[in-house]
């Protein structure tokens, strides 16, 4: 397909270290595939280390939201998994 890479659509940015991320779960077969959203971020401008969260339950997967610090991003994720990718992101990410 014209904008995807290795299971990632990247037709729009995605926040730096989160590609990688996203790829692993693309290789542990968590997620077929991930289409990154929209981007906010907050004015405190607080550091952190990167994490993902499970956010909702989608027709064909789950939107994520990846964290870095005080800046957020969407991305919705194609997957049968669904239990499993909640488990395997509360495990590593401790959410």
């Amino acid at each position: 397909m014209k904008y995807r890479k290795k299971g990632i659509k990247r037709e729009h940015h995605i926040l730096k270290g989160f590609e990688e991320l996203l790829e692993e779960l693309v290789k542990l077969d968590l997620i077929k595939s991930a289409i990154p959203g929209r981007i906010t971020t907050t004015p405190k401008g607080v550091g952190g280390k990167h994490r993902i969260t499970y956010q909702y339950d989608t027709e064909t997967g789950a939107k994520l939201l990846l964290k870095k610090g005080s800046t957020v991003q969407e991305a919705f994720v194609i997957t049968e998994k669904r239990e499993e990718l909640k488990q395997y992101l509360k495990k590593r990410y401790k959410s």
